[in-house]
């Protein structure tokens, strides 16, 4: 199973089930791409991933999440980034440029003052970030346009889409959850008002790029914190972006006040994967393809997931670092 090929709605096929999830590479230079991150997506292009996700890429440089991210405001780096392309779509194979904005996870050492939905202090992090403020409305529509400009460039320079990061913490995932996000205007409040950027965001992207672009996003389960983002709200979300079209859903859980996605409980690690029992409650209210990411390791843990229709592509970070060519050795029989 975890060989045969995917094809999604737009007829994008994805070679095999093995999506390679975002880890954060701090190879960019200057907050460009460099050659080093080149070359690792060389690597990992060779190395028979069906999908390469890459790291952040943010939107704009007062929203970086750690000091050598990408940073696309304009198209001044098209010939690297296609030169990125060119490296990480040998092979058949897709690459999706994770687009983001860090909010307040912003730290102390790049940003005095952080923007967020409002101005709620991350609690627990030893004042690794400052204190943030609340975006104006003008600021938030602006943001709005530019995570579709800078899908328009991801598009130009050749990946074969974007992935809107809704999870972990980051700005999009701070508005929608209710402990951080205290607005009282149609940012803020009820659900519909806090998935309202999300669906803005997605919404902006589509009207600026072509149909078979993949446009899909990374949501959490829950934020695993009292009076934050639960289950019960997520599934909404999905059911909401998948009746708008979203070409697929990675799903992982946390964030940097409660990260579960790095540190899950003893019974989730010992079956592998984290989020497993919530795919279910996602299959049950759409149809969209969905990757499930976070403690795949064995071969009979991803093939099982997908024989029984768990998931469709398996979401998996770590063994790539550690074997860039993870999904060869599994098919040589080498892993």
């Amino acid at each position: 199973m975890l060989f045969q090929s995917f094809t999604f709605a737009n007829q994008k096929i994805a070679k095999n089930r093995f999506f390679k999830a975002s880890m954060e590479e701090q190879l960019a230079k200057n907050n460009r791409v460099s050659e080093e991150l080149v070359n690792l997506y060389d690597v990992w292009a060779r190395g028979g991933a069906g999908v390469l996700l890459t790291g952040n890429v943010m939107i704009s440089d007062n929203g970086k999440g750690s000091a050598d991210d990408v940073v696309i405001s304009d198209e001044r780096d098209l010939p690297m980034l296609r030169r990125w392309v060119s490296a990480g779509t040998q092979d058949n194979t897709l690459l999706i440029m994770q687009i983001n904005h860090a909010g307040k996870q912003y730290p102390k050492n790049l940003s005095a003052e952080p923007v967020a939905p409002s101005a709620v202090v991350l609690q627990g992090m030893n004042n690794f970030f400052n204190p943030p403020r609340a975006l104006t409305e003008r600021e938030i529509l602006a943001m709005i346009e530019q995570f579709a400009k800078v899908a328009q460039i991801a598009e130009k320079s050749g990946f074969s889409g974007v992935e809107i990061h809704a999870a972990h913490g980051y700005l999009i995932s701070q508005f929608l959850s209710p402990h951080h996000n205290r607005r009282d205007d149609q940012w803020g409040g009820s659900l519909e008002n806090r998935i309202r950027f999300l669906v803005e965001v997605y919404k902006a992207i589509r009207a600026k790029t072509q149909a078979d672009f993949l446009v899909g996003m990374k949501l959490n389960s829950a934020d695993f914190q009292k009076g934050g983002f639960d289950e019960h709200e997520s599934v909404q979300v999905i059911q909401k972006m998948s009746e708008l079209g979203i070409d697929f859903i990675e799903i992982s859980g946390g964030n940097y006040e409660s990260p579960v996605m790095l540190s899950p409980k003893a019974s989730t690690q010992k079956r592998e994967a984290y989020f497993l029992d919530y795919a279910q409650k996602a299959r049950a209210v759409c149809h969209t393809p969905l990757i499930i990411t976070g403690g795949f390791r064995s071969e009979s843990a991803m093939n099982d997931a997908v024989k029984n229709d768990a998931l469709d592509l398996v979401g998996v970070a770590r063994p790539f670092a550690l074997v860039p060519h993870f999904p060869n050795q599994i098919r040589d029989g080498k892993y």
